[in-house]
């Protein structure tokens, strides 16, 4: 019998191109190769590629998972209630700024929903999706740098975030109504972590306004970011949503309006599920006031 997890995580390797992004992958892919008593995985320069046995198995995989999708949907549509378990991840900007009134409307709208929420970058959250360990991700892009959608997921639109640039309050552009990237080039950054979607972003959108980055600080979280800024040790650029608001910086627009934009995404064989629908709609109801 093969295990359909295993199946789930083959599955999101031959969509995503990748082995990353949870600690047990390999290690369920060699229980799946001891299953099937063949190679699946073979190296490819630092990464790795599927066999040709892998990819015949992740043929069959994709279609016997869309199937068990299609049958939950199937009979939750028959039902036509939005009750069971859906399982969110939410990169932790939208966690704070869409879960807590997602959740409440949800709570009261459709008692006999249970939705389980989880932090996860949007890298992490796609990847969750595609092995079936998340039903919906909520993702974004950037308005100069899109990013793409992987084959089998839907996605739906929740908002516009704009962003400014955080400065030290004592920052003699603090006072400013306005700004451009142009006038911090040189200035130290404080960045998301290498390898990360949105460092790549600010790599990239100031090396394209002739600026090469002098990056000071990494950080993962906002929070941090902003006591790196307010402590005089570097400038930011920091999304609207979910936003902390400390004390010893000034945030200052972009003349050149600087956008993330903001998806909820799932897989399309679970697209009508009436829970999966209804966490759309009160995700896109909870940004709605929030869109800039």
């Amino acid at each position: 019998m093969l295990n359909l997890e295993r199946l789930r995580t083959l599955d999101a390797v031959a969509r995503h191109g990748s082995v990353s992004g949870a600690a047990d992958v390999s290690q369920q892919l060699s229980k799946l190769e001891r299953e099937v008593g063949q190679q699946l995985l073979a190296k490819n320069g630092r990464g790795v590629r599927l066999t040709d046995a892998g990819l015949l198995l992740a043929e069959h995989a994709a279609r016997i998972l869309s199937q068990v999708q299609m049958a939950q949907a199937d009979i939750e549509a028959q039902r036509g209630q939005v009750v069971g378990q859906v399982r969110v991840a939410g990169f932790p900007t939208a966690a704070r700024g869409l879960f807590p009134a997602a959740l409440a409307a949800l709570r009261e709208g459709h008692p006999d929903l249970r939705v389980r929420t989880t932090e996860l970058e949007p890298e992490n959250g796609v990847r969750a999706v595609l092995r079936g360990d998340a039903d919906l991700a909520l993702v974004l892009d950037w308005s100069n740098k899109r990013a793409p959608v992987p084959g089998g997921l839907e996605r739906a639109h929740l908002l516009d975030d704009s962003a400014d640039v955080a400065l030290p309050a004592g920052h003699p552009l603090a006072g400013r109504e306005a700004v451009d990237l142009v006038d911090f080039a040189d200035e130290e950054w404080v960045s998301w972590p290498e390898g990360e979607f949105c460092h790549d972003w600010l790599m990239f959108t100031l090396r394209s306004q002739g600026i090469e980055p002098r990056i000071g600080h990494l950080a993962g979280e906002h929070h941090t970011q902003l006591a790196l800024v307010a402590a005089g040790l570097g400038v930011c650029v920091t999304p609207r949503l979910g936003r902390p608001v400390p004390e010893g910086v000034v945030f200052v627009p972009v003349r050149q309006q600087v956008r993330r934009h903001i998806y909820a995404t799932w897989r399309a064989d679970a697209g009508r599920r009436p829970s999966v629908r209804a966490v759309v709609g009160a995700l896109r109801a909870a940004a709605e006031p929030l869109g800039s």
